[in-house]
């Protein structure tokens, strides 16, 4: 190219798909040579490709900073912007996407080739028409073309991600949203293509290939789809308006928003654009202005000096802080070159190296390698340093087992996507650094070397990509269910449920278990599951009538009933709390009738399984008892074989000879504090009595079931007393004791208090497992006089206070010790467990 005002000078302008980069090309080749330059690496490549297939490899070179195909005479060049040789005359030269001029990263760059740039026959300005009025004052001789937009942009509103049509795109603007977008449709709609700024050519282009050929239904990309990128794209959905510009947060300006929303449509056909459902719709304004193309004009462009002082390191870094020579220009903000500039002069040494203008200049080059990787650690400085060290020692050139054990630490292609990334932006640098022919012997083979890796990575990361991102199996079942072709989808007798071939959970019970997170949040594999499964149902309703009553249980921690291990039912509140309900499990598989069948069913399993286990307690409440006695048999069968025994109604005076007898048959008990029956205070009940109490009451257990063989368990004052009798201990102060141990420990005290005072022993206490305190808060409440002595305690009655004459007052005799012989003495040897 040539910086020269020969030749005319055209600004084609107006929104995407109007033609503009066919028309440059076109254009181009109708001048004996050409030039164009493009916004990005993948956007040169793409058209050398294109210009290739019609001018043949011996007339087309590629030149970008990564990449560099240039045959013995060439007459077409194909470059990034940054890239462009300036000191190649054309006839023909444009620029691409010229509104970069106005980019605060590199619209410098830009800004340089449209004061300067120019074909000796034409030259062309390719952008939005955003650029009209600024480009009339800095370029007041360009003539302006206005490109029409092919097809119709219009707005769709917004939509939910996993409802958007099939050949959409979705786009993010970091790297990691775009993954996580990428993988609610896989999981919802079978997989999509991703493309990334970072994204190498090759792997790009295997990307789009992907979705261009309909393996994928959608593609997931950053703004790097607004530059050009022509594919099929119907709809475009924004899952954000934010992005980071490299310094803060900012939202998106119409023009930005108009540059990727104008990827939807190709050609002729027309397109929509709107947001996904996680942000708010668009306001009518920008609406208007994206559907007709309307927006603010570019009111300043970046700048940069291209007359550079190379006399000296200071003299080159104030030349780059030179303010600009118009209003309409802004100085650019730091780039990493200049960054990279600062940082060398920093570095002891480096400013003594570049002593005169050859040293600068070569410190400005170097201080150019691109920083691909972008990270924060300061290895990209240290390597620029390291680099003109290498080019300023006496043999000039940089080390080649150097760069080789770099490249070689690059050369794997395990680990994930960012590995990825990351290994292919530190190949692209070498990659950058080999087509310095002056810099490093055998430039040639390492330019061989660094493609063959970079494409080696590509390739992994294209299959990375894929595994990652791409669910074959769903796509296709999306692919049957858009034809409208029905899914092969069955149920094994093990309830196993499979979708074209594929297990996709199981039948549990009347419930789908989907196999995992992936089947459920898929519709259409959910939907295949359902259909096959609402036939299945029938059948297992008939499996369940006819089973034999083993194949039933009752989760005693849930309350489900479990058929083959499956819950099909819970246990509701009854009239009363030996008598629950059965409900069967809420399923939308199951209709109104079966479910009753099956309630049925599972409520003649319920009432045999309590006869079995509570049988006597049952009994009792069927039992003809009249009166006194009926009452005491409703208080037992309330609390579960177990209740407080009422001394003004629970005397065996109070009951003629036959009921007592009835209630002897019926196994109750009547105690001196308790009324009780002996069988319902199996330890296996407990968890069952603990159930039956819960579900009546409603809610949760108020305390853990205890172990089976407890004779005692701590009393909570926010539990209620009802609690531990269901459980069949009586509260008594700090502790409750089962209520058969109770009244054994009391009337054997009653027995040993006859004759005064005596000792218990801490072994006594240990029959109901309660410490020297808890046993004499037990005895106290119920009215013995309770003395401690270090580990041993002294138990006498306590007299009632009459009004009687005194008597003469006994002799006080001392705490008699336990007769080894004595009844009492053998209810310390009890052994803790359960009552028999």
């Amino acid at each position: 190219m040539t910086f020269s005002d020969a030749g005319s000078v055209k600004a084609v302008l107006g929104p995407t798909n109007t033609g503009k980069t066919y028309l440059a090309i076109d254009r181009m080749l109708g001048h004996a040579t050409g030039m164009i330059g493009f916004p990005l690496r993948l956007l040169a490549r793409e058209n050398y490709d294109r210009v290739v297939r019609l001018k043949g490899t011996g007339a087309v070179a590629l030149i970008t900073g990564e990449e560099q195909i240039i045959p013995d005479n060439p007459r077409y060049f194909l470059c990034t912007v940054e890239a462009m040789p300036q000191d190649r005359q054309v006839a023909f030269l444009a620029i691409d996407e010229i509104q970069l001029c106005a980019d605060a990263e590199r619209g410098h760059i830009f800004t340089e080739r449209l004061l300067g740039a120019r074909g000796t026959e034409e030259t062309m300005f390719l952008g939005a028409e955003t650029m009209a009025p600024i480009l009339r004052k800095l370029v007041p001789e360009a003539e302006f073309i206005r490109r029409e937009r092919f097809s119709k942009l219009s707005y769709a509103g917004p939509k939910k991600l996993t409802r958007l049509p099939p050949r959409s795109a979705v786009v993010a603007f970091s790297a990691a949203n775009v993954y996580a977008l990428a993988e609610v449709l896989r999981r919802q709609r079978g997989g999509a293509a991703v493309v990334l700024g970072a994204l190498s050519p090759r792997t790009r282009n295997a990307q789009v290939g992907m979705y261009e050929a309909g393996e994928v239904d959608y593609l997931v990309a950053t703004d790097a789809i607004g530059m050009g990128l022509n594919m099929g794209i119907d709809h475009v959905a924004f899952s954000s308006l934010r992005k980071f510009d490299g310094n803060h947060f900012r939202h998106l300006t119409p023009p930005e928003i108009a540059q990727v929303a104008g990827r939807a449509g190709r050609y002729m056909a027309d397109g929509t654009f709107g947001p996904t459902t996680d942000i708010d719709p668009f306001d009518p304004d920008l609406v208007a202005a994206l559907e007709d193309h309307k927006f603010e004009s570019i009111r300043a462009l970046f700048w940069r000096a291209t007359k550079l002082d190379f006399n000296s390191p200071a003299g080159l870094k104030r030349s780059l802080e030179a303010p600009p020579p118009a209003p309409e220009l802004r100085r650019a903000r730091a780039a990493d070159d200049y960054s990279a500039l600062v940082n060398a002069m920093a570095t002891p040494g480096i400013v003594d190296m570049a002593s005169h203008p050859e040293a600068v200049r070569l410190l400005w080059d170097v201080c150019r390698i691109p920083d691909f990787l972008g990270d924060l650690s300061g290895s990209h400085p240290r390597l620029v340093t390291r680099v003109y060290k290498f080019l300023m020692s006496s043999q000039a050139r940089i080390p080649g087992d150097w760069i080789s054990r770099a490249v070689e630490r690059l050369d794997r292609t395990d680990g994930d996507i960012d590995t990825l990334t990351a290994r292919i932006a530190g190949v692209r640098t070498w990659t950058y650094v080999s087509h310095r022919r002056d810099w490093l012997e055998d430039a040639l083979g390492w330019q061989q070397r660094t493609h063959e890796l970079e494409n080696k990575l590509s390739d992994a990361m294209h299959d990375r990509l894929t595994q990652r991102f791409v669910d074959r199996k769903t796509a296709v079942l999306v692919q049957r269910l858009r034809e409208r072709k029905t899914l092969l989808a069955g149920v094994a007798n093990d309830g196993r449920v499979t979708v074209e071939g594929s297990d996709v959970g199981w039948l549990e019970g009347f419930r789908f278990v989907p196999l995992d997170g992936e089947v459920a949040a898929n519709p259409h594999l959910m939907a295949a599951a359902n259909r096959v499964l609402r036939e299945a149902i029938a059948g297992r309703v008939a499996d369940i009538n006819a089973a034999e009553d083993d194949a039933f249980a009752l989760d005693l921690a849930s309350g489900q009933i479990l058929w083959r291990d499956a819950p099909l039912g819970r246990l509701t509140a009854g009239a009363n709390v030996v008598r629950p309900l059965v409900d069967v499990l809420a399923s939308d598989l199951i209709d109104g009738p079966a479910r009753e069948q099956v309630r049925q069913r599972l409520t003649r399993w319920l009432d045999d399984y309590l006869q079995a286990q509570i049988g006597p307690l049952l009994e009792l409440r069927e039992a003809a008892f009249a009166g006194t006695v009926r009452g005491l048999a409703f208080r037992l069968v309330e609390g579960l074989g177990c209740s407080v025994r009422d001394p003004a109604v629970d005397k065996k005076a109070n009951f003629a000879e036959e009921e007592r007898k009835m209630l002897a048959r019926a196994g109750v008990r009547i105690g001196v504090e308790m009324t009780y029956m002996p069988a319902m205070l199996k330890g296996r009940l407990m968890a069952l009595k603990g159930l039956l109490w819960t579900v009546h009451a409603g809610g949760s257990a108020p305390t853990a079931i205890p172990d089976g063989g407890s004779t005692s368990i701590a009393c909570q004052d926010s539990v209620p007393e009802a609690w531990y009798l269901a459980l069949g201990f009586c509260p008594a102060g700090p502790l409750a004791v089962r209520a058969d141990l109770l009244e054994r420990l009391l009337a054997e005290i009653r027995r040993s208090t006859r004759e005064g005072a005596f000792e218990v022993t801490p072994a006594v206490m240990n029959a109901i497992g309660a410490g020297p305190d808890d046993f004499a808060q037990v005895l106290r409440r119920f009215g013995y006089a309770v003395t401690r002595t270090e580990e041993t305690l002294s138990v006498a009655r306590r007299r009632p206070n009459r009004h009687k004459a005194a008597k003469k007052p006994r002799k006080q005799r001392e705490a008699r010790p336990i007769d080894p012989d004595s009844p009492f003495a053998k209810l310390a040897q009890l052994k803790i467990g359960s009552p028999s």
